[in-house]
């Protein structure tokens, strides 16, 4: 398992790396390899957050679809968020729901947090095992399953694949 995190840590690190210096030259590219693969050995030994995540094609592929799903999804709500602030009259209900989810990986469960949290009008205010209490900007009262779906349901299936 330690050789597992220590890869992942080491992966990332030098993807930060090289887009950090824009360039493939091989002193800079020799250097950043050093550099991750030390700071991954020395830094994560006893990094547990990382132990579920996989390591397949499926998972590298469900990591970008994941990550251009959160930026659409976060267009959408920046726009939906701009139109309530400048057209006064469309609807603001602010409230909480409730939202289950069945991610079982801790780590999954704080990237969904953090994704709903960082699209404007939702706000992860607690979760309580696989209970997840969202503010959001307008509650539709007759349809808040239909809204818990859309706003967890759009993460879910990706992190299922990418922590199961």
């Amino acid at each position: 398992m330690r050789v597992k995190v220590i890869v992942i840590n080491f992966i990332i690190l030098l993807g930060i790396w090289l887009i950090l210096n824009n360039t493939l030259q091989v002193p800079v590219l020799l250097v950043g390899v050093g550099v991750a693969l030390l700071l991954a050995i020395v830094l994560c030994r006893n990094c547990s957050v990382l132990y579920e995540m996989k390591i397949t094609p499926k998972a590298f592929l469900y990591t970008f679809l994941f990550l251009l799903v959160f930026f659409w999804e976060l267009l959408k709500a920046n726009v939906d968020v701009a139109r309530r602030v400048l057209s006064p009259k469309l609807p603001i209900n602010p409230g909480i729901i409730k939202a289950e989810t069945s991610l079982k990986s801790k780590m999954a469960r704080m990237i969904l947090a953090n994704s709903i949290t960082l699209t404007p009008g939702t706000f992860t205010i607690d979760v309580v095992n696989n209970t997840f209490y969202i503010h959001c900007i307008n509650v539709e009262a007759d349809n808040t399953g239909q809204q818990t779906r859309s706003i967890i349901r759009n993460f879910e299936k990706y992190l299922e694949v990418i922590y199961g």
